[in-house]
C-alpha cells in the first residue's frame, strides 16, 4: 500500500476521473439550460403566431356536418375579405362558431320551402350539403345583407342556428376571427378545407 493510499487521499486517476465527471456535469447543465431556453422561445413564438395570425380552433357540435365533425381541430387564417362559400369562425355571445358564408354586404338572400338558397336571384350550388332544409328561419325573405356584415349558414341546415335566425343575424366584420383553411385533426383527414 502506498503512502497516499494510507493517508486516505485519492490517487491521480481518481482525481482525473472526478474532474472529468464535474466538467461533464457542468456541460450537461449548460446544454440543458440552452435547450430549455430554446424551447421556451419557440413555444412563445408559436403562441404569438397562433393568436395573431393562425388561430387553432376545436369544432363543437354538428351544425357544420358533413364538412366538419365534432372535436376536429382546424386552423383559421385572419384576413378581411370573405366570399360566398368560405367557412369562417366568428364570435357570438362569447363563443366561437363556424359557419359558411352565403352572402356578403348588399347581397339579397332568399330561400324556397325545400331549402334551395338564392343569392341575388340565382340558386347557389352547394355540393357540401348532404341534404337541404329550410330549418329555423324567422327572417322576412328576401333579405338584403347590411353593410360590413356577412350572411352565414351551417352545412347541416336542419339543425344549424345561423343568420336565418334573428337571434344570430348577420355577422359583423369585426366579430370574424378568420377563414377556416386547414383541418389538422384527426390525422387521417389533415388537409385544406
Amino acid at each position: 500500500m502506498t503512502k497516499i493510499e494510507k493517508m486516505g487521499l485519492p490517487t491521480a486517476e481518481q482525481l482525473d476521473g472526478e474532474i472529468k465527471r464535474v466538467r461533464h456535469r457542468k456541460e450537461y447543465i449548460r446544454v440543458l439550460r440552452s435547450t430549455i431556453s430554446s424551447l421556451i422561445v419557440v413555444a412563445a413564438i408559436a403562441v404569438l403566431v397562433s393568436l395573431l395570425f393562425l388561430p387553432v380552433l376545436r369544432v363543437t357540435g354538428t351544425s357544420m356536418a358533413p364538412t366538419f365533425q365534432n372535436d376536429e381541430l382546424v386552423i383559421c387564417r385572419k384576413y378581411g375579405e370573405f366570399k360566398q362559400g368560405d367557412v369562417i369562425a366568428f364570435y357570438l355571445n362569447n363563443k366561437i362558431l363556424l359557419k359558411r358564408v352565403i352572402g356578403v354586404s348588399g347581397d339579397v338572400i332568399d330561400m324556397d320551402s325545400d331549402g334551395t338558397v338564392y343569392v341575388n336571384g340565382e340558386a347557389i350550388d352547394e355540393p357540401y350539403l348532404s341534404e337541404k332544409s329550410f330549418g329555423e328561419c324567422d327572417l322576412d325573405l328576401p333579405y338584403q345583407v347590411p353593410d360590413q356584415r356577412v350572411f352565414v349558414m351551417g352545412d347541416h341546415r336542419a339543425t344549424s342556428v345561423d343568420s336565418r335566425s334573428t337571434a344570430v343575424g348577420c355577422i359583423a366584420n369585426e366579430a370574424i376571427v378568420g377563414e377556416v383553411m386547414l383541418r389538422i385533426w384527426p390525422f387521417e383527414q389533415i388537409g385544406l378545407v
